[in-house]
């Protein structure tokens, strides 16, 4: 009878693997793959939730972009009168435990089942890491370890430093910043100033 090496394959054959099932084969996917050092490259940021539970990498320094959002959705998700995002590709994040202690909502649907776009969160302290879309992440940049020296406080600050606000027509705070601030989404509704005042064109 011929032995079989440590795949279960016969010498000389090729070992066959059942793919995994559609409904589990995201977890295997970035950002919930957990990746070996030599394959995510050098990290840039470390961040964690507020028990430790949950702890990521980050191996770029800046996000593709940042945003506060103002709409009425992320007010009540967070209770604060906005939202801090940082837009990153899923590739460029990795949680320690892959989806282990994570915890996933979908808004649109009220439904605690994975799906996309979903709400990704510590599943013992509730600490709010990212949203999950199709295509990117929204990382939320308070969770990120920012360092106890006030040099590296100014770093975060300015690498993750916002370009516009979102959904400001329904703001709770006025923020008189001077960046560019949108009744809706960005590059879709009009611009208001400071106050919420129509910008003429």
């Amino acid at each position: 009878m011929a032995t079989k090496d440590a795949c279960g394959a016969a010498p000389g054959t090729h070992a066959t693997h059942k793919p995994l099932p559609k409904e589990e084969a995201w977890k295997h996917r970035p950002p919930y793959l957990i990746q070996a050092p030599e394959d995510f490259g050098e990290i840039k940021w470390r961040g964690k939730c507020h028990c430790g539970q949950i702890s990521y990498s980050l191996n770029m320094e800046r996000p593709l972009n940042a945003k506060f959002c103002h709409c009425r959705g992320c007010q009540l998700m967070h209770g604060a009168p906005f939202q801090w995002a940082a837009i990153f590709p899923k590739s460029s994040i990795t949680f320690d435990r892959g989806v282990r202690g994570l915890e996933f909502y979908c808004s649109s649907h009220y439904t605690r089942e994975y799906e996309v776009p979903a709400k990704v969160s510590c599943s013992y302290c509730r600490t709010p890491i990212m949203d999950e879309g199709r295509n990117v992440c929204l990382l939320f940049p308070e969770s990120i370890e920012f360092g106890k020296d006030e040099e590296e406080f100014d770093r975060v600050k300015e690498c993750f430093e916002v370009s516009s606000h979102i959904f400001y027509s329904k703001r709770m705070v006025e923020i008189p910043d001077g960046k560019p601030k949108w009744a809706g989404m960005d590059e879709a509704s009009e611009l208001l100033d400071d106050y919420g005042n129509v910008k003429p064109e």
